[in-house]
């Protein structure tokens, strides 16, 4: 799973290291329909590694509802927070960063911000594995910009084309390949589980 020559591993949190994408959607479920917005959760899917306030900017601007995107977005926060508990490792992704911790220098590139990314790390006594963690507050610009695997990187000390970064979101894999950095999609070993059953 890791080439030979990949001197830095960098990883995403949610749906990714932590299966945290059904607490984050029933959270995100209730503090929009409070608001007037729809959030469907294949969509919410589809943005996942999306800032928050940008999900809530984007849903209003859609659907031509007027709201106070700050509130909503630390709505969503503080609803996902109850549900931090019942959070879950991804196994198959956290043997990986167990496996290489004190070899190659480890990093977390998430899209979320920095309160609820450590407090989730915290939840799955993961945290002590990063050298760094990279979140939303620390660029200006987010996935599927490069901006936040490249500045894991420059925090490493490893050239991004010596980097591989373990995603589960498209938006996250095409960040990853702006960076000039190795890809792997987690959903070849992960399947998140959903919140609505269809069919």
């Amino acid at each position: 799973m890791v080439p030979d020559h990949v001197r830095g591993i960098i990883f995403d949190c949610d749906g990714t290291l932590a299966d945290t994408m059904p607490a984050h959607f029933q959270a995100w479920a209730a503090a929009t329909a409070d608001h007037g917005l729809e959030f469907p959760e294949e969509r919410f899917y589809s943005l996942g590694g999306m800032p928050s306030r940008r999900i809530v900017a984007l849903l209003a601007d859609e659907q031509g509802v007027t709201v106070d995107i700050d509130l909503v977005a630390a709505e969503k926060e503080r609803l996902f927070m109850k549900w931090l508990p019942e959070v879950q490792r991804i196994t198959a992704v956290c043997d990986v960063a167990l496996a290489h911790h004190g070899s190659k220098p480890l990093a977390v590139a998430s899209g979320g911000y920095r309160r609820i990314v450590t407090a989730t790390l915290s939840q799955l006594d993961l945290l002590h594995l990063f050298e760094t963690i990279v979140t939303a507050e620390d660029t200006p610009r987010h996935k599927p910009e490069p901006d936040v695997f490249l500045e894991a990187a420059r925090r490493l000390g490893v050239d991004p084309a010596e980097c591989l970064v373990f995603e589960d979101t498209d938006i996250g894999l095409e960040a990853a390949t702006r960076a000039g950095m190795i890809g792997f999609d987690v959903r070849k070993v992960h399947t998140p589980r959903r919140v609505i059953v269809s069919g």
